[in-house]
């Protein structure tokens, strides 16, 4: 009997120690940098590639043992890629930093994210927080009615006025299916009572022209070819500072938002190194650097950008994350179908 049970007990730690040697191991930050080795963290956002460099020789100034390597695009393409490579393996990046908080609340339903239990998120802003902890926001950014002011004498103040038939041909709007904004946008106005399906309808009566993201809206404005548009307001001070005639007006009945969220998928072996740059993003000193490109911050010790209006005075849509997450797809559509 002794003999059973001491071989039982020989086999049952042999099988456990053949599951650790088979489990994928984590990378220790510490471990690397003793050895002189850096661990390499991907990262997939769709924030402008100048500013995610800026971001990342920040972010490797203060951690010389990460480095950081990037694959850029708008949300919609970052999807088709995580999805893409989902059904052929894993998934190639350690984080994903996109636009608007649906598109993770899909990812935390299916099971990719890690919970963040390790992230001090207390200075962030309610707001930009996820209460499931899968992911937290790491900017605040209104989108608005941006117009050219020398073409544009008198401003457009509410969405409705933007279905003026003397906006017609005048006005230029960023694809939801590239744009991860301007999905969440469709879905918030086809599911806010004061405006709903007829608004999406109103514009697209206008024959607005149809960019592929917010920066080639932005542009179009700019130049003056298309002198209304609807884009993220961080875009407009950008081009401001520049010289180019362009200004920003906060719609009456409230300006969609997203918080630019990041998470850490959950097959990440660099969990650890994942959290720092997390944490960075949301540090004091990464949001300000956030404000120095344009943002508005998800802290409100951070500043605020120069000639921007602080966070309080901006009459912000209330948003039913839940419903509009759930109707993302349908809305794409309708507004797709609305803009024929």
């Amino acid at each position: 009997m002794l003999l059973k049970d001491a071989r039982l007990a020989i086999a049952t730690l042999s099988a456990a120690a053949l599951l650790v040697g088979c489990a994928e191991p984590v990378e220790k930050v510490d471990d690397k940098a003793k050895s002189g080795e850096k661990t390499k963290i991907t990262v997939y956002p769709s924030e402008p590639e100048a500013k995610v460099d800026e971001i990342n020789k920040a972010f490797q100034e203060k951690n010389p043992n990460i480095e950081v390597e990037v694959f850029r695009a708008g949300t919609g393409d970052l999807n088709a890629r995580i999805e893409s490579e989902k059904k052929t393996g894993k998934i190639g990046a350690d984080i994903l930093w996109a636009a608007d908080a649906p598109t993770f609340e899909t990812y935390a339903k299916a099971g990719d994210l890690a919970k963040l239990d390790n992230l001090d998120t207390k200075a962030v802003i309610d707001d930009a927080k996820d209460p499931n902890n899968f992911y937290v926001g790491t900017r605040i950014i209104p989108t608005v009615i941006a117009y050219n002011t020398k073409e544009i004498t008198e401003a457009p103040g509410s969405w409705k006025d933007l279905t003026d038939p003397k906006f017609l041909d005048k006005l230029v709007l960023p694809d939801p299916a590239v744009s991860g904004a301007a999905a969440f946008n469709a879905s918030a106005w086809k599911n806010d009572s004061a405006l709903g399906e007829e608004f999406v309808k109103g514009l697209g009566a206008n024959k607005p022209m149809i960019a592929k993201s917010n920066g080639p809206a932005s542009q179009e404005i700019a130049s003056g070819s298309r002198p209304v548009g609807i884009v993220v307001d961080y875009l407009v001070r950008d081009l401001a500072v520049k010289g180019s005639p362009v200004a920003v007006s906060y719609p009456k009945e409230g300006a969609p938002f997203i918080t630019e969220p990041a998470g850490i998928f959950k097959t990440s072996d660099k969990q650890e190194a994942a959290t720092k740059y997390l944490e960075f993003l949301i540090s004091k000193e990464g949001q300000e650097l956030a404000v120095k490109q344009n943002y508005l911050p998800v802290r409100e010790d951070a500043g605020a950008p120069k000639d921007a209006p602080k966070l309080n005075d901006i009459a912000l849509m209330d948003q039913d994350l839940e419903k509009i997450t759930a109707d993302k797809k349908a809305a794409v559509a309708a507004f797709q179908e609305a803009m024929k």
